[in-house]
């Protein structure tokens, strides 16, 4: 599951050792802390995904409540903070790819 958060893009996928955990990544340093902030992150640098950490199922579901009934904004490009231009870049070449998909 790919999340993008106004502050934050996050990759989780199930823990292939443990099924109760899901793995937590992140491109960005600091991005898992600013929705997770007492995660234990680790680096892996030969990922695809460098910044890692594992949370049990429901403490990433609790967190993604909390995010969703935080939403403040009708519109969610403009959410992104404007010292963030590099994201803010990102953001908007993902949504214009996602947008072709709309027939």
């Amino acid at each position: 599951m790919w999340i993008q958060f106004n502050n934050s893009f996050l990759s989780i996928v199930e823990n292939r050792d443990n099924k109760k955990e899901l793995l937590v990544r992140a491109r960005i340093k600091g991005d898992i802390e600013k929705i997770f902030p007492k995660a234990n992150v680790f680096e892996d640098h030969n990922a695809d995904y460098k910044y890692r950490t594992f949370l049990l199922k429901n403490e990433v579901a609790n967190e993604l409540i909390k995010n969703i009934n935080e939403i403040n904004y009708d519109n969610f490009k403009n959410s992104i903070s404007k010292t963030d231009s590099e994201r803010y870049l990102a953001y908007t070449k993902v949504w214009g790819e996602l947008r072709k998909l709309q027939k």
